[in-house]
């Protein structure tokens, strides 16, 4: 195969979204582009997590080009529900995977297709592109995205469409050169659905931009009080249900809960905690104000669906490690989270929901010396196992491959 030059990047979401997903696919684009590749992005027009098409895209043409930190972004507006539900996001699939192969085909020269996904449909769009130009493909998964249906409940029980859909999933999947993932767990639930080489690649943090050595006390966070932070997706996976009882059985005379975030359930998280004193709501920090925002909490808490095991790995996480705060997460039994955190001492983790939980939280407070040692080994432990340096470094030889 001749030197690739070329990569077409496939992903749903790109900058200006500055979490999650978009993060983590403009600092991919953004290095393979410092690297000396010709990069161009093949996206959407930003939405999440709002799940509206932000202001500053909303009148734009429906097709649009672009020029960012030198890489080309083709985009297209397409349908965004403002309440999600499951056959609202089978049509947002749609209609972004047609209006994507239009814009495919506005590149003419292609050495390797990058798709990320969800979309699962992006699987497709790579192997459309590998076909036009005898290029080499690779399929990187941030969520299996039918699985999460149904293990959050957002789809209905499996049925004839799940099975359709889990046998079209499986199809795409053995269709690109290689195929990667961002957790352990999911790469053994990848090798049941492709054949493709499969490769470790997890999420990253870019420990110069979470720092708390040079962080300062956030505006969200000024309180006298023990404050708590979520910050994040305020979506399907997590258990709002035990978020509330939490917010009841905590000592709200002492503790302040900050939430911080957007998504599908904001609209009704933020009316149940309406009523709580103690508790408050903000919308996202931009990405330059989220060091000083985690840094400035006492403890994170992120309540996880427990029965949500392999479909993602929280990349709220690394955030938190980072931050040199503990951190209470409930989850899976058998989530890589519980032992990142066994191996890391970044907190607590449970696999249900109990009063032991606020037990758990007025002993970490009280232990003022174990809490500084446990915040500082977090940190090491997640810049020396999730670096963006050494995350990428790794991506780039296993490209190079390629050759």
């Amino acid at each position: 195969m001749k030197k690739i030059i070329n990569i077409t990047f496939i992903s749903l979401n790109y900058a200006p979204e500055d979490t999650a997903i978009g993060l983590y696919s403009t600092q991919w684009a953004e290095y393979l582009k410092e690297a000396g590749y010709n990069v161009t992005v093949v996206t959407a027009f930003p939405y999440y997590p709002k799940w509206e098409i932000s202001k500053a895209y909303k009148n734009k043409n429906t097709f649009l080009k672009e020029e960012t930190n030198g890489i080309k972004v083709l985009r297209y507006k397409q349908y965004v529900p403002k309440t999600p539900s499951f056959l609202k996001r089978i049509v947002h699939l749609t209609d972004f995977t047609i209006g994507s192969f239009i814009n495919l085909f506005k590149i003419k020269e292609c050495d390797l297709v990058i798709s990320i996904v969800p979309f699962t449909t992006s699987a497709l769009l790579g192997y459309v592109q590998k076909k036009r130009f005898k290029a080499k493909s690779w399929m990187h998964i941030q969520d299996f995205e039918f699985d999460a249906a149904l293990q959050t409940g957002v789809g209905k029980k499996k049925n004839i469409v799940f099975s359709m859909l889990f046998r079209l999933e499986k199809w795409l999947f053995s269709k690109p050169d290689l195929s990667s993932t961002i957790s352990r767990t999911m790469l053994k639930k990848l090798a049941k659905k492709s054949s493709s080489e499969l490769y470790y690649m997890p999420n990253w943090i870019d420990d110069k931009k979470i720092d708390p050595n040079k962080s300062t006390i956030h505006p969200y966070l000024t309180s006298d009080k023990i404050k708590i932070l979520y910050s994040g997706n305020i979506g399907d996976k997590q258990d709002w249900e035990v978020f509330i009882k939490f917010c009841k059985d905590i000592d709200q005379s002492r503790y302040e809960i900050i939430v911080v975030g957007d998504g599908s359930k904001k609209e009704r998280v933020t009316q149940e905690i309406q009523h709580f004193e103690n508790i408050k709501y903000y919308p996202p920090v931009p990405f330059d104000e989220l060091s000083n925002l985690l840094c400035s909490a006492d403890i994170h808490i992120l309540f996880q669906k427990p029965e949500v095991v392999d479909t993602v790995m929280p990349s709220k996480v690394l955030g938190m490690m980072a931050s040199s705060k503990p951190s209470i997460i409930i989850g899976n039994k058998e989530s890589e989270v519980k032992s990142i955190f066994e191996a890391s001492g970044a907190g607590r983790y449970f696999s249900h929901y109990s009063k032991e939980i606020i037990n758990c939280i007025d002993e970490i407070i009280s232990d003022k010396d174990s809490l500084l040692q446990n915040g500082i080994k977090s940190r090491e432990y997640v810049i020396e196992n999730f670096s963006k340096e050494k995350i990428l470094l790794k991506m780039h030889n296993k490209l190079q491959e390629f050759k």
